[in-house]
């Protein structure tokens, strides 16, 4: 386990897309250059890329100690009605921990499913069930990481990310900080206590080791009132939020260390190197 936070993108920044003759083989080495220690490989549209490539770019990460995660294909439907649907998204969840395993990551993000078409009630049964299933067809060290959510019709507040996490340890919640925020239409986190009260939960409900190493995406994201989340913004944001410093706050007091994946929309990579310089700031660092 780290003893500090870290801190990465969620794919590729623009910045980094720019530079001739790059490839995301070629990431871990610029993120280790620029300082940062973190990075979440992005298969939110499918997985297209081979096992072979993702060991390739594993042994990378460790060379240069990038802490990878991976984030698993939106069309993941643990909630789904159709039971064909939701044994498909167990196939996905499969294939999504095999490369996981093969790029050296910890944890799979994955979606916790939709509500728009049935209760609430009926969706958290349904994602437990298809969850309960995915662990029981795949035997894996890699954390099933379950995500809070943006979209108001989605589930994904905090207390149901971490109602289903008490199905198994092998399930862990994945905090978006930005989702939070926008599903309650703002305002949500303005102190460091508001941000202490994430963690305070998640150890009082899954236990300490939980919060202490908790996975965690960070952005500002435009929001709508009737439907919560809308897009994802850059740190330039100074209307929609959430801010970034009294969470620092809070990680320095609670004395977490969680690795904070930063998914602004194409200055990723620089949005994280601004959080890491503001703990790094707060803690005495620089």
């Amino acid at each position: 386990m780290h003893g500090k936070p870290l801190f990465g993108p969620g794919g590729n920044s623009e910045s980094f897309k720019a530079l001739k003759n790059k490839t995301t083989m070629d990431a871990p080495e610029w993120l280790k250059q620029i300082g940062l220690d973190a990075y979440e490989y992005e298969c939110g549209r499918g997985i297209t890329t081979s096992n072979e490539t993702f060991a390739l770019l594993g042994e990378k990460m460790r060379e240069y100690e990038i802490k990878p995660s991976l984030h698993a294909p939106y069309f993941i439907s643990l909630s789904g009605i159709d039971p064909e649907t939701r044994l498909k998204s167990v196939e996905i969840i499969s294939r999504s921990v095999s490369a996981a395993e093969n790029l050296g990551a910890e944890t799979v993000v994955i979606h916790c499913g939709s509500c728009a078409k049935i209760t609430r009630e009926e969706a958290m049964r349904l994602s437990a069930d298809t969850l309960e299933k995915a662990l029981d067809a795949i035997e894996t060290d890699v954390l099933f990481g379950i995500e809070t959510m943006g979209k108001i019709n989605q589930l994904g507040t905090l207390e149901e990310v971490i109602e289903l996490c008490r199905i198994s340890p092998r399930l862990s919640p994945v905090v978006d900080f930005g989702h939070l925020n926008a599903r309650n239409i703002g305002g949500y986190f303005v102190t460091a206590d508001d941000y202490r009260k994430v963690f305070d939960k998640i150890a009082n409900s899954l236990g300490d080791e939980k919060a202490r190493y908790l996975h965690c995406h960070f952005s500002k994201i435009m929001y709508t009132e009737k439907g919560g989340e809308k897009e994802h913004l850059t740190f330039a944001d100074t209307v929609y939020g959430p801010e970034f410093e009294p969470l620092a706050d809070a990680i320095i007091s609670e004395n977490v260390f969680p690795t904070i994946i930063c998914e602004s929309a194409g200055t990723q990579s620089e949005d994280a190197l601004t959080m890491k310089k503001i703990w790094m700031e707060k803690y005495g660092l620089c």
